[in-house]
């Protein structure tokens, strides 16, 4: 990039998004099963469009914000991926009315007992999936459990279809090795698939049977009986993706530009003009072996300086210093300098952006807007 914009700002590089999304595609088709990608990392029609041949296909929501915009956008095969509340409902019924085909998302009795009933009082149909705890790392019904059916059960009849199952290897993050990985995804599936099992015994007919992580995602070695996947960070990835052996950190496709604004030699800190707002609070490497900070500094190409990281973070100011806490060389980084930050996490980061100033060839090709809010 020629030209010296303002910072901080959020840049995105189009070639490695698109070789992720093409890793994905490539990674799932011996597995016969529909991508149905997570917008929330990105929250862009722009990107989203990208993961799709004719530049719409089902995508998974975490926010009913994201379904109106992209529905409004053509997108009407849409997975609202977070336990549907009371308070959503008439949202929910809104884009049904309009036309979505909206699935929604239930892991307990009473939000069963809290939709039947507004079910039965609603000229709309709806369609839920059940979540399913595959690994004890967030929400979900055990696969094994009675609690399955007996939900199906509460919704049979009252204007609400169970059409299928859903779960997410949240712990597959916490992994060490390819080797864990793998066996995430093979209990990722084996509990998805038993929890539909149970529920076709009982007499339900199921169409979807979703799983979706990234790690999971790109490493299952089998997926019979699953129909489809969600995963999301892929297409950017990120440094918890990398210090998980997922990607290399060359395949990151977001960054933060920042700016050098001062030194610090007796401290051995370089000050930017990126803080936790433009990085996010997000330390999601800190547990794993390689402990990032709050991200890998790089030459504004997007290539790692050394062992620099930024050690600290304040709302508006960061602190680059040297993994070694020696850092000699600061005429290699006079004030003014500008440098790429890579995230720990790139939802996170992404978040704090209102758009991405897209890169291609190294060359800056336009701005594409982000969808904020709920």
């Amino acid at each position: 990039m020629a030209e010296l914009p303002e910072t901080p700002l959020l840049l995105l590089d189009r070639e490695r998004l698109d070789a992720n999304i093409l890793r994905m595609r490539s990674a799932l088709a011996p597995h016969n099963v529909t991508l149905r990608p997570h917008v929330k990392t990105n929250k862009c029609l722009e990107v989203t469009q990208r993961f799709f041949a004719d530049g719409k296909g089902p995508i998974t929501v975490s926010t009913l914000r994201e379904a109106d915009v992209f529905f409004a956008a053509g997108f009407t095969d849409i997975l609202y991926g977070v336990g549907i509340a009371p308070n959503k409902f008439e949202h929910a019924a809104g884009l049904l009315a309009q036309g979505a085909d909206l699935k929604l998302v239930l892991d307990n009795l009473e939000s069963a007992r809290l939709l039947a009933d507004y079910a039965r009082s609603s000229v709309q149909r709806f369609n839920v999936l059940l979540e399913i705890d595959c690994d004890g790392h967030r929400s979900g019904i055990p696969p094994n459990s009675p609690v399955l059916v007996e939900i199906a059960r509460v919704l049979e009849g009252s204007g609400v279809t169970v059409g299928g199952v859903m779960t997410h290897a949240g712990n597959s993050y916490d992994s060490r090795s390819i080797a864990e990985i793998e066996a995430f995804a093979r209990q990722e599936r084996d509990a998805v698939v038993e929890a539909a099992q149970r529920l076709r015994d009982a007499g339900f007919e199921l169409s979807v049977v979703s799983v979706g992580s990234t790690p999971t995602a790109l490493f299952a070695q089998g997926l019979s009986g699953v129909t489809e996947v969600r995963a999301g960070v892929f297409a950017f990835f990120d440094l918890v993706m990398a210090g998980l052996g997922v990607c290399r950190v060359q395949d990151i496709a977001v960054s933060v530009l920042a700016t050098v604004i001062g030194l610090q030699p007796e401290k051995g800190w370089v000050l930017i003009d990126a803080g936790w707002m433009a990085l996010s609070r997000d330390r999601g490497t800190a547990k794993q072996p390689v402990d990032q900070g709050y991200g890998v500094v790089c030459d504004v190409s997007g290539q790692p300086l050394g062992d620099l990281i930024v050690t600290a973070a304040n709302q508006e100011h960061g602190i680059i210093s040297s993994r070694s806490g020696h850092l000699d060389n600061f005429t290699a980084l006079p004030v003014g300098t500008q440098l790429r930050i890579l995230p720990n996490h790139a939802c996170a980061t992404a978040a704090q952006h209102a758009g991405y100033h897209v890169l291609t060839e190294g060359r800056r090709l336009g701005y594409w807007p982000r969808i904020a809010g709920w």
